[in-house]
């Protein structure tokens, strides 16, 4: 495809391709500001591997958007896309689910609900349909097709930066039956007692702990052929690679018990698996952190080990699949633009954010960058301070050509206080304010 380097002559509609989390987001950003949306997605022709509805941004490996605590990250990220008035953030906490400082959703009513927003507004037409080539969409477009790009897609975006894609691959976790849990053994609590006892914690002693493990490394395993020479995604690290670092791995990870006293003995266990609610009507569980290629069979088998789940119903179970994603400090600029056509744009996780929030606030920007690019505005990007500008920065730095991975928010991503104090709850609350007042004043 042949270098753009000047605005559309004619600009009849933005054409939005894939209507997940950061497509579902930037399409209705782009409609309030006024244009005409033209939003793309294949589901309902075409599914995905992991997809399991033709609805609007879909959660596929969990229902949480992580924390909400306003001396986090995440929390502050949150801040400031309410800030910016995110739909998918003010859909989400409409339907969310009990999840201690977590912000939980049901998946289900939510992608209805953004499903209906997008198909409601009169500014965007949707369109059911593959998109196998950047041919096919008339320039400005925003790609936001995700880790799951459709092969014919995925090799016409190769063909057009000349270079091969990065990628690692994600593990999803299995959903179970609210009543199929024994309650007279797994009990309700947020771990220190700080939340609202939304978790469901299933006790292991010494013995039942390692005999799990034991059972975990020799489980059989689904593995495409070339599995051992890629990279996972340390957020969705499946259960059995955790298992390979070590057999107390998973005691100091997904299954650790500090803070989470059994009523029983009044003293926390040796190991816990904890259950978050998966829907509004509680009855739908996933179990937290325990992402798994092990087989279907070996699966249900192994996870009924679990004091609590030995009669576990299982309505969904594990799964992993290949996340492909951009060099973005090779080849797009600062506005997420390629490059080489500064008119075709990429949001999602296809950028290297890892997280569904973090995906949802690359939409919200680059509908921002657009609207710049078109009132020709000088760029103008999130303030380094803040938390949009740190996720950004992390995306586009340079440096990290040749050692890029993805990543979520965190507070290593922020600039360094001019005068760091060593008290880490200080520290957090300076980085905090700073990121609040420099957003506010970049929208002002």
């Amino acid at each position: 495809m042949p270098e753009q380097t000047s605005q559309p002559k004619s600009l009849s509609s933005i054409s939005v391709v894939g209507a997940g989390l950061a497509g579902s987001e930037c399409a209705l950003q782009l409609a309030d500001l006024g244009y005409a949306v033209t939003l793309y997605e294949m589901r309902g022709v075409q599914s995905t591997e992991a997809h399991k509805t033709t609805d609007f941004a879909e959660l596929v490996c969990s229902n949480s958007f992580g924390s909400q605590s306003s001396v986090s990250a995440p929390g502050q990220l949150k801040w400031e896309a309410q800030h910016l008035n995110s739909y998918i953030l003010k859909t989400a906490k409409e339907f969310s689910v009990p999840a201690g400082q977590a912000l939980g959703i049901d998946r289900e009513v939510f992608a209805k609900k953004i499903t209906e927003l997008v198909a409601a507004h009169p500014k965007i037409k949707i369109e059911r349909k593959v998109v196998n080539s950047l041919n096919e969409v008339p320039r400005p477009t925003v790609v936001a097709t995700g880790p799951l790009t459709f092969e014919p897609l995925a090799n016409s975006l190769k063909d057009h930066f000349g270079d091969d894609f990065l990628y690692f691959f994600d593990a999803i976790a299995p959903i179970i039956d609210a009543d199929s849990i024994n309650t007279e053994v797994a009990w309700k609590a947020d771990r220190y007692n700080k939340g609202t006892a939304d978790y469901y914690n299933c006790p292991l002693n010494k013995e039942q702990y390692f005999n799990f493990v034991k059972e975990i490394e020799l489980a059989r395993k689904i593995e495409p052929k070339h599995f051992e020479t890629t990279n996972f995604f340390e957020g969705c690290m499946p259960i059995e690679v955790m298992v390979e670092r070590g057999p107390q791995t998973l005691r100091f990870g997904p299954m650790k018990p500090v803070g989470l006293d059994d009523p029983r003995t009044g003293r926390y266990p040796f190991a816990v698996v904890q259950l978050r609610q998966d829907n509004a009507e509680a009855t739908a569980y996933n179990i937290v952190g325990f992402q798994t290629r092990m087989a279907y069979g070996e699966q249900t088998r192994i996870f009924k080990m679990i004091p609590g789940l030995e009669n576990a119903e299982f309505l969904k179970l594990g799964s992993i699949h290949r996340n492909l994603y951009i060099n973005t400090p090779k080849m797009l600029n600062k506005d997420l633009s390629s490059k080489k056509d500064p008119w075709l744009f990429f949001a999602g996780q296809i950028t290297g954010v890892e997280g569904y929030f973090e995906s949802t606030c690359t939409g919200l920007l680059v509908a921002k960058f657009i609207h710049q690019k078109l009132s020709d505005k000088t760029f103008s990007p999130p303030p380094r301070l803040s938390a949009m500008g740190s996720l950004l920065n992390a995306i586009t730095d340079e440096f990290k050509i040749n050692t890029f991975q993805p990543t979520n928010i965190n507070f290593a991503l922020f600039p360094p206080l001019e005068n760091p104090t060593k008290d880490k709850a200080l520290k957090k609350a300076a980085q905090i304010k700073l990121a609040q007042d420099a957003l506010v004043q970049w929208t002002l």
